[in-house]
């Protein structure tokens, strides 16, 4: 397979990364995504590219001061296997380096390859009593999921929630 490059999303991007999510969102493994979210949230991706195709894409999500969100890691079938997947998970590290980060959460299926990036699996009361309580006030479904909240749980059975300090 030829090279690909991992760079930010740009708006134009959105409906591919839609198109990305659709199989898996089918699939019950990610939940789904409206347009309209997606471009809210542009800025929060990454893609990977090979000659002009998106194949790969993933997310930083900011939840709290020191805290973000790795959400919507996608890599196409063909390319799975590939460190499309990790290249991602690299850059987004990096980024949230850059913004102050210090610890990264994410909610997935895919424990062994996010055990290989340096998650791990996390139970309760990952974050103080009145950061809990802020939290609380965020109408973030990802958020939500982190703070393993009732309403959620019917749309998460199976993840693992996993948490990384960098």
């Amino acid at each position: 397979m030829s090279e690909y490059t991992v760079r930010p999303a740009r708006s134009a991007d959105i409906l591919g990364i839609h198109h990305l999510l659709a199989p898996l969102v089918e699939r019950r493994i990610l939940l789904g995504k409206d347009l309209a979210v997606l471009y809210g949230a542009v800025q929060e991706f990454l893609v990977a590219e090979q000659d002009g195709q998106l194949i790969g894409c993933g997310a930083l999500h900011v939840m709290w001061e020191d805290l973000g969100e790795v959400r919507t890691l996608i890599v196409r079938d063909d390319w799975l296997r590939h460190g499309v997947g990790r290249a991602i998970v690299e850059r987004l590290e990096e980024r949230a380096e850059e913004l102050g980060l210090t610890r990264l959460f994410c909610l997935t299926f895919e424990v062994d390859f996010f055990t290989r990036r340096g998650f791990e699996p996390i139970g309760e009361q990952v974050v103080d009593p009145d950061v809990y309580s802020q939290l609380l006030r965020s109408p973030d479904e990802g958020v939500a999921e982190f703070l393993d909240l009732a309403h959620v749980k019917p749309n998460t059975l199976g993840n693992t929630r996993m948490l990384k300090s960098l």
